[in-house]
Parts: structure tokens; sequence; C-alpha cells
């Protein structure tokens, strides 16, 4: 009885009554960011370039963008340089800002364009820290005053609040505070008479092509865009089922990292032209037949589909087989050289990795060439703003992520020809209608699988464009991937190209 009344007594007090549970606490919001009108940090400084010493000022501060009562929404950092000794109206003034969506333009600003830039290795692997920086005699600021923007949510640039921020994380909301900076840079500087242009990378080329039109609707016309690693139209890069696109648009750059890594036969291993060449016509011919078919492929016509893919790409034929003889980008970058042990990158297909995860894994765990630059233009950004632009800030410099706070926008729908894929190809076009005097200048890298240089001619010949307008294209391609200006070369080159484009275009 004794137990019995033990026992009771411990179930009294060890057994409670069933509550309903309640929500755990949810973390305060953030107080609403107060933005106060700051005036700019101006520096005076020269760079020899081209043979010639420039004298020119930097002006690093923030653009507001407001809203219809005055209240400023978001503040976008800015980088300008300006060259002394021409007047402003002749003098062309260019905007350049990178893509993610997310990515600062710490990559054009200390990697290609501006007075100065972060050396890498010559192949354009990473150097070892301390990371430093020079004299960029490649700049672009000997044809053009320059103005590095960061897009909100990325740099030093914020909105007022996340609720906010949302409106801007979008490919509508994003273009237009874009125009919003642009148009109050000029307004402020005077400018509005200079020939005006636009340099996007990645993502900053889909932004390039969308703000031809909006700034055209703003009385802005534009005498040039460089598109820089371009993508304009998203199905040409989205893997997803039922879309065939990107497995046809891939292939010459697999073909390009193959031939890099010396997996090509003996044939096309001798010329990367030549088997970039071959590669195209298979995609736009033969292989695309071969995907159209899709289940309905005979047995004959599947091997030999596998043997011309196993040609081109320096793959094994069973993987390709395996693959239903589609082959995604990051199993493609996995597989190249499981054999050896290494992972080929993302960005740029001739930088490698050791030790990516397991050796079995079907996908990387990183992208090797993106781990290579990530930080020694990080540290040199932060390094550049406050030691010789003298800015201060106490934010986080966000290089590549980290300050997009909710899901990307694309808003497919809401630009001209949307139909389930981003596609800023359709405004280019219409901008290129409503004022033919803009030029467009076209990079793009072999070893870029990120921005496939075929998927960019494909798009652009599919932009129904008049005869007459055709011509007001420019395309180059160069040895390296999506960041080509890592590779010192390709560096050289690009500014060359970039000279006679802007010649071109201010003729």
């Amino acid at each position: 009885m004794r137990r019995n009344a033990t026992l009771l007594l411990f179930l009294s007090v060890t057994v409670q009554p069933l509550r309903p549970q309640q929500p755990p606490p949810q973390p305060p919001k953030p107080a609403p960011l107060v933005f106060k009108d700051e005036a700019p940090v101006l520096k005076t400084q020269t760079i020899t370039s081209n043979g010639r010493e420039l004298r020119y000022h930097s002006t690093a501060g923030f653009l507001p963008v407001r809203t219809e009562a005055g209240e400023i929404e978001a503040q976008l950092f800015y980088t300008a340089y300006t060259v002394e000794g021409t007047p402003k109206q002749k003098r062309p003034v260019t905007f350049c800002f990178n893509g993610g969506p997310g990515a600062g333009s710490l990559w054009l600003h200390l990697g290609a364009i501006g007075p100065r830039r972060v050396p890498m290795n010559p192949d354009g692997s990473m150097p070892a820290p301390p990371y430093r920086l020079v004299d960029n005699s490649a700049t672009w600021l000997d044809a053009s005053d320059l103005v590095f923007i960061d897009p909100v949510g990325t740099g030093y640039s914020r909105a007022k609040s996340p609720e906010v921020g949302k409106r801007f994380f979008s490919l509508r909301g994003d273009i237009e505070a874009m125009g919003t900076v642009i148009r109050t840079w000029l307004t402020g500087n005077q400018r509005w008479g200079s020939p005006v242009f636009l340099a996007g990378e990645s993502y900053g080329t889909t932004r390039a092509a969308g703000l031809a039109a909006h700034l055209l609707e703003k009385g802005i016309s534009l005498n040039g865009v460089f598109l820089i690693s371009t993508i304009l139209n998203f199905q040409t890069a989205r893997f997803a089922r039922g879309n065939d696109l990107p497995y046809a648009v891939f292939l010459p750059t697999y073909t390009a990292i193959a031939h890099y890594h010396k997996r090509l036969p003996a044939a096309l291993q001798g010329s990367l032209e030549t088997a970039i060449a071959e590669a195209r016509d298979y995609a736009a011919g033969e292989y695309q037949a071969v995907l159209y078919k899709g289940d309905a492929l005979t047995a004959p016509e599947r091997q030999k589909a596998i043997a011309r893919l196993a040609r081109l790409t320096g793959l094994n034929p069973t993987f390709i087989d395996r693959s239903n003889l589609r082959i995604e980008i990051q199993r493609f970058c996995k597989e190249l050289l499981r054999d050896k042990g290494l992972t080929v990158g993302r960005l740029d297909g001739r930088l490698t990795a050791a030790g990516d995860g397991s050796p079995a894994a079907e996908r990387p765990e990183f992208d090797p060439s993106l781990t290579a630059i990530r930080p020694p233009y990080t540290s040199a950004m932060n390094q550049y703003a406050r030691q010789e632009l003298g800015f201060e800030t106490d934010f986080e410099y966000f290089a590549l992520g980290g300050g997009i706070t909710s899901p990307w926008d694309f808003h497919v729908a809401s630009m001209p020809g949307g139909q389930g894929y981003a596609d800023t190809s359709i405004a280019l076009g219409e901008a290129l209608a409503r004022n033919p005097y803009m030029k467009v200048f076209v990079a793009q890298g072999y070893y870029d699988l990120a921005t496939p240089f075929e998927a960019a001619t494909y798009t652009i010949h599919h932009m129904d464009l008049d005869e007459r307008l055709r011509g007001n294209f420019r395309f180059a391609t160069y040895e390296s991937g999506h960041m080509m200006y890592i590779h010192e070369a390709s560096l050289t080159k690009l500014k060359k190209d970039a000279d006679e484009f802007y010649a071109s275009a201010l003729r």
C-alpha cells in the first residue's frame, strides 16, 4: 500500500496536464534605417593610361531613391571618377554595375574598368594573401568618366527596411531604382548633354538591357551598352525538365573547357576554334534533332549521339548515357576531371580544386573559380573604400549575397515579352528600334559556364531585329571565364576592344 501511495505521489508531481503549445517568440523586427543627406567624399588623384597622365576626381557617397513625398526609401552607394581638362558636355560617362542578383560593383570596379585593380596570378588564380591594389593601366577612364553603382542590397547600398527592400529585389524594381539614381547623378552633375553608356556584367547585362528601354522613357538615349558575360533570356540557362535549350547552348562551352584540360581526342585538341566550331555545328543541327525526339529516339540514333557527345565533351560515354544525353552544368563540373580528383570552376572552367567533398559526389560543394576571386576582391574593396577613397561607414560591404533579404522576384510578366522566363532581350530590341544610334558590345569568355557564349549569341540572334539594326552589335570572345579580366591577356584585349567600341559609338 505504501508503494502504491508513493507511486501516486510520483505521478502527481511529474505528470502535468496537457496545455496548448505557444509559438516561439519572434525576434523583434529591425528598426528602419534613418538616412541622412550626407555630402560625398571627394579626392583628386592621378594615373597613367595609354601613355598619358590623367588627373581625375573620385567621389564616393550615396544616391537616394525617394518616394513621391520626398522620403528616402533607399540609398545606393556609388563611386564616380571624372577627368579634368575636358568640357563636361563632350566627355562620355559610363554607368557600371555587376549582377548576381546580389553582387556589388567591385568586380568591374577593381577588376577591369576602374583606375585601380586587384592583381591576380597571370592565369587568374588566387594569389597568396595579403592582397593589394595597383594602378590599372587598362582603365577605361581615358575614354569615359565612370560611375560605379551598387544596387540595393549590395555593397553599402541599403533599403530603409526589409519590407521596403522587397520592392527593390525584383527585376522591375531594381531597374527603376537604378534608373532613378542615374537620372539623379546626371542632374546633380549637369551631365544631361554628355554621351551616356552602360556597362553591366552577368545579371548586370539583364539589368542593362532593361535599363536601355526604361531610361529612354525618361528622356535618356544611350550611345552604347557594354554587355559583359551576357544573360538576357534565362531560358537559355535553366536546366528544367521540358526545357532542352540549355543542353544545346552549353555544349560549345563544355567543348572549350574540355579542350583547355586536354580531354578531347587528338583531332580536336589542336585548335580551340576548330573544336568550338564543330560543337556549334552539332548543337545547332543534329543535337537539336536528338533532343527534339526525346524518348522516340531509336537505339542506333542514341548510340550515335552518345559517341558524338563524348567526342565533344571528353566525358565517359556511360555517364552521357545515364544522363539521358543531357549534360547538366554542375554534373559536368564534377565529372570532367573526376579521375584526377579535381572539380572545374563554373565561373571559369580553367580553374580547378581538389578536396571538394566526396570523390563519389554527383555535384561540387563549391565553385573553385568563385573561391579564387572572392577573398582578394572583398578585402581590396574594404581597404580601397576607407584608405584611398576616404569613405567611412559601419555597413558591411556585401560583395556577393548577404544583403538580399527576400527571394528575387523576376517579375517575368511585367517586362515586354515575359513568357515564364526573365527575358530583357525584348526590351533591348525595343530600345534599339526607338534609338537606332545605340550600339551594343557583347563580351564573352570561352570558359564561362555561368553565362555561356553560345547562349548569348543564340539570344541576340532571336531578337527579331530589323536587318538595319543587326549591325549595331559587336561581339568579342576571350580565352578566359566569366570575369575574363582576371586573366591578364584578356584584360588587355578587353581594354582594346572597349576603346574601339567607344570610338565607333561616338562617330
